[in-house]
């Protein structure tokens, strides 16, 4: 183990670490807003999304109470929309069994619609100022290069033994964990990067595992991810005389749940059969570009189409120009031409 390891980065934190975050020191619900949203984006992306999010939904009740539309609406963009609907499930949950206040046990945290271990850790450190373990991405990272622990970091061994080690450093104090927990994350935000991490301005260089056998390039070693091939959506925007646009609201589970989009298919024949429209072909194609989701790679084609009259069966039309109900990124920016 590393002398004085929690003592040496708290020291490094308080100089060179962040202060100015907006969730820090503002209580378990921000906390947990933030740690939902940090899960899968970067910190300078989540910021204005988390600004408004709270904004509009201050506390566990309003959040609760929320419409499902409205708070897709406000994660439109942040990718990963199951987070989004767990996280209204979870305030519901916090609402009916704990009277609008979320609990400070980890048990009772990981009982959570969406709340695993580690968040459970962040919002009982960062949020309730208690004892909390915490293992996300940057820490799994920091761990792998300062103890060297080769391997896939998800195989279920190497989880223990990153538990353990987490454990092991995290004080038993509140107050020291909450600051352990902000510094480990600093450290692997800053400093202990994927990427031509900053190795001289570490304060555990002489101690590191990965720095010392020339090995920070190759821990920790990348999870085997067998590739998807790019695949090609038909993203068919379909308007009428008045200028409106058929949407519908994809299903809850799935890409892009519970936001709305034009007809997307691989195909205009899929997309004929499905619509029942017989001319599709006479769509006129707009634009194409990639897009990357987490696991694989799309194509999207962006073709036009009018037509009047009643919408196709699950779906609407609708005023696109301030349309409040929550579009996928790629799909607002395609409609608006960017």
């Amino acid at each position: 183990m590393i002398p004085e390891f929690s003592d040496r980065l708290r020291q490094w934190q308080r100089t060179f670490g962040r202060h100015d975050l907006p969730w820090q020191g503002q209580g378990p619900y921000a906390t947990w807003i933030s740690e939902i949203m940090l899960q899968q984006t970067q910190v300078r992306t989540a910021i204005p999304y988390f600004q408004l999010f709270i904004d509009r939904f201050p506390n566990v009740t309003r959040l609760a109470n929320a419409a499902a539309d409205d708070v897709m609406r406000h994660w439109a963009g942040l990718g990963y929309y199951a987070r989004a609907r767990n996280l209204h499930l979870a305030a519901q949950q916090v609402r009916d069994h704990f009277g609008g206040k979320l609990p400070n046990t980890l048990e009772a945290l990981m009982n959570l619609k969406g709340v695993g271990r580690s968040t459970a850790g962040a919002i009982l450190a960062l949020g309730f100022n208690e004892r909390g373990v915490i293992q996300d991405g940057n820490v799994r990272r920091v761990l792998s290069r300062l103890f060297g622990i080769h391997g896939d970091l998800s195989k279920a061994d190497k989880q223990r033994e990153l538990w353990r080690l987490a454990d092991r450093l995290t004080p038993q104090e509140g107050s020291a964990a909450n600051r352990h927990a902000q510094a480990m994350m600093d450290l692997g935000a800053l400093i202990c990067t994927r990427h031509q991490p900053k190795c001289a301005s570490c304060p555990f260089i002489d101690d590191c595992y990965a720095h010392k056998t020339s090995q920070v390039d190759i821990l920790p070693e990348p999870k085997k991810v067998r590739q998807r091939p790019t695949e090609d959506w038909i993203i068919l925007e379909i308007r009428n005389s008045q200028g409106q646009i058929l949407l519908e609201q994809r299903p809850q589970s799935g890409i892009w749940g519970g936001l709305y989009s034009p007809p997307i298919e691989s195909s205009l024949r899929a997309l004929e059969d499905r619509l029942q429209i017989h001319d599709l072909l006479e769509a006129d194609e707009i634009q194409s570009r990639p897009h990357a989701f987490s696991h694989f790679k799309v194509r999207l084609h962006h073709m036009r189409y009018r037509m009047e009259g009643r919408a196709p069966d699950g779906f609407s039309w609708y005023e696109i120009d301030g349309f409040q109900l929550g579009l996928p990124a790629p799909i607002s920016a395609l409609l608006r031409g960017e």
